[in-house]
């Protein structure tokens, strides 16, 4: 069992806490008492008698008994220590307050490294964090103050944020908070390990993450998976959008695909919903513990269905200009909900989604209650009323408050979704907010917020009725050991994917005097290039000739490239391709293998229109990912031009998949340009680079021997291309 992988139970819910420390290790005891922890509290000191009020032990070998949790706040080198000793009685777990681990440099990590030995199975949160809350059940290792209170279920977060995690337990925006976990470097017991122990308890209603990094993705992929699986939602707060830390690639996929990209494969593939602002994270978790993942209506793979009430056309041109921004769909009202609402509004009010009731029937509760329920009664996937309360210092609200409970009153009666948002913030004050919740309405404090939070509550429903289709990501492993790296040349990786089902233009690789010869052989017009393994982008030094018509031109064009290699590759042209695509795969060391797609050639970096996947990954999700991009239209015809085959796109990605899944040696590999024919005529990689790990005994590459299992010795020609312009075939 991996350290830390035991059952979190005891320290999440202890009946004894044993504390070490001094002020902090007091806050710690008021902390208890204020949010009414009821199990026993043993603080621990060498020179201190009492604590609080309470009587310290020396040493833990003097604790009554073996605690079910323990909070250090002693240095560094005591916390391990005493973390040793922990665990040699059996404790449940302790959290650690102390920095000066790993965040601190070599030094550190060689204490955070000790720290983990001491541990052993022990679950243990931190070092480097503040702490941890339980407002279910009133734990609150926690060395400093909080806002929170206690709940009966609610949203538990987990935050590599001591700040973030404290800021959230202030929010006045009505949010239950059931666990509010620091998690600080997450030596021994990791994010993983935190969803894990949360999803056991049912009061849980979703889980909030805010991430620096993922450093066990595979752990991570599991978790998630889990909790869709369980349907229990996550939302992450992902920081940090750096590329990859190297500075030079061999491939244009991993200048494409840094850290961020995968992270959001990742949570694409696992259901988690990324957001972008702490905003939204509020809204979101606020929505789904109200809610939950939307079921989706007719189209559940389309965006999310809404309807608005307001009493301002300016404010429901806000809402529609802000839905659409962020692919939520405020469809037409069905008939039997436009007659209603004819009914009681009447004739001067125009009926449309989004409503502008109009101010008639304001303060009118049996007329509001009538309009609310048609609209609510529209079969959509949630329903707002856009309402700011007036500020309770200077003003009177009972029309408002009239207009909150004829809504309510609506919502009882449909049994529908329903928000109340405020397009501020605070038009949404913390008492009216509590009610509305206690109603079963989602109070959404801020429009852009509130629309993102009920797109991201969609694409979590799509993902759970998706679940059991998900295929878990390879993940990092590497079995064998490697003495470097090598890159083969460009026939040699063509050979590797031929025999993979990946279809490549005729060829014939030969010395300068014979290329004219070779040339005629294939068939006008061909293509001639330098092949060398140190030619990576052979454009980018004049290393690729096209569009040769004649053997004069080939051995011109193999005489002024006699600089850059002295074997050539000729290639007979590949005609008509109606779009030029990158198909990359490179193996992250935390990640795995990762496919990138997108518009390709040579100003691959400059367009940037990519898409990523983690392998292994199903032809739909390939489908998906291309018609993401903006290249797709090329795909699907575009003015009057002839729509490609598609099908045989997919085909292709999915031998460069194959390829890579039975050889984990691989590092890099592009394709690009992949041609794509017209449809019924296929795609084709007009160049290949392959970059892999050279297992031991392997004294490198040599240009021709690299076969993996495939279907031919050879490489699988395409017949009937004919001559005529052609999209380049280039690297």
């Amino acid at each position: 069992m991996a350290a830390g992988a035991h059952s979190l139970k005891r320290l999440l819910a202890p009946r004894h806490t044993a504390v070490y420390g001094g002020e902090s290790a007091a806050q710690v005891v008021r902390q208890c008492r204020a949010v009414g922890y009821e199990g026993e509290l043993w603080p621990v000191h060498p020179r201190r008698a009492h604590i609080e009020g309470l009587p310290c032990y020396r040493s833990t070998a003097e604790l009554p008994a073996t605690p079910d949790a323990a909070f250090l706040a002693v240095p560094a080198q005591a916390t391990v220590e005493i973390l040793a000793e922990l665990a040699g009685r059996g404790a449940g777990g302790a959290v650690c307050h102390a920095s000066g681990f790993a965040e601190d440099g070599p030094r550190g990590a060689a204490l955070e490294d000790a720290l983990r030995a001491a541990a052993g199975d022990m679950p243990v949160i931190g070092p480097n964090c503040i702490g941890v809350l339980n407002y279910l059940d009133g734990t609150a290792l926690w060395a400093d103050q909080h806002g929170g209170a206690r709940t009966n279920s609610g949203v538990a977060v987990i935050t590599q944020s001591g700040n973030i995690g404290q800021n959230l337990t202030m929010q006045r925006r009505a949010l239950p908070l059931a666990y509010l976990i620091t998690a600080g470097n997450g030596a021994v017991t990791g994010t993983p390990q935190l969803i894990e122990a949360l999803l056991e308890d049912p009061r849980v209603t979703a889980i909030g993450l805010h991430l620096e990094g993922i450093a066990d993705a595979a752990g991570f992929a599991r978790a998630a998976l889990s909790a869709l699986r369980r349907g229990v939602p996550v939302v992450a707060l992902k920081t940090g959008s750096s590329e990859l830390g190297a500075q030079t690639t061999m491939s244009h996929t991993s200048s494409l695909a840094g850290s961020d990209v995968l992270c959001d494969a990742l949570f694409r593939r696992t259901g988690v919903a990324r957001v972008a602002e702490i905003g939204t994270f509020v809204e979101t978790l606020k929505l789904l513990h109200v809610h939950g993942p939307l079921t989706g209506g007719p189209d559940p793979a389309g965006h999310a269905r809404i309807t608005s009430a307001s009493c301002s056309g300016g404010e429901a041109a806000l809402l529609a200009d802000t839905a659409q921004q962020h692919g939520v769909e405020l469809p037409p009202l069905p008939e039997q909900s436009a007659v209603r609402l004819r009914e009681v509004l009447g004739a001067q009010v125009h009926v449309r989604n989004p409503l502008d009731y109009h101010t008639y029937i304001w303060g009118d509760f049996p007329a509001q209650r009538e309009c609310f329920s048609a609209l609510l009664g529209a079969g959509c996937d949630m329903n707002l009323l856009l309402l700011d309360m007036p500020r309770a210092d200077r003003c009177e609200g009972d029309a408002w408050t009239t207009a909150l409970d004829a809504y309510a009153a609506a919502q009882r009666r449909t049994g529908a979704p329903a928000c109340v948002v405020g397009s501020l913030p605070e038009g949404i004050p913390e008492p009216v907010a509590q009610q509305l919740l206690s109603e079963g309405i989602a109070p959404l404090q801020g429009l852009a917020d509130c629309v993102r939070a009920i797109a991201s509550a969609h694409r979590i429903g799509a993902a759970q009725r998706a679940a059991d289709r998900v295929l878990p990501p390879h993940g990092p492993g590497r079995g064998q050991a490697t003495r470097g790296d090598e890159v083969l040349d460009e026939y040699a990786g063509k050979r590797e994917l031929a025999g993979y089902g990946l279809p490549v233009p005729d060829s014939a690789v030969t010395a300068p005097g014979d290329a004219a010869q070779a040339a005629h052989g294939l068939g006008f017009p061909v293509v001639a290039k330098a092949l060398a393994t140190d030619l990576a982008h052979k454009s980018d030094v004049g290393g690729v000739r096209l569009g040769l018509s004649g053997g004069t031109a080939v051995e011109e064009a193999v005489s002024a490239m006699a600089g850059l290699a002295d074997r050539f590759l000729i290639e007979r042209m590949v005609p008509d391709a109606v779009a030029e695509l990158l198909v990359g795969v490179h193996h992250d060391p935390t990640f795995g293998p990762a496919l990138t797609l997108g518009a390709g050639g040579v100003l691959v970096e400059l367009v940037r229109d990519t898409a990523t996947l983690l392998l292994p990954a199903t032809g739909e999700e390939i489908e998906a990912a291309l018609s993401s991009l903006r290249a797709w239209p090329l795909l699907r015809g575009f003015r009057g031009r002839p729509a490609g085959d598609v099908r045989a796109t997919v085909d292709a990605v999915q031998a460069v998949a194959a390829y890579v899944q039975d050889h984990p040696e691989v590092t890099e590999l592009d394709v690009n340009p992949l041609l794509v024919l017209p449809e019924g005529r296929g795609a084709v990689a007009a160049d290949v680079l392959i970059r892999r790990l050279t297992p031991h005994g392997n004294d490198g590459n040599d240009g021709e021997e690299h076969h993996g299992p495939r279907t031919a010795g050879r490489t699988r020609r395409r017949t009937g291309d004919h001559a005529g312009p052609a999209q380049g075939q280039r690297h």
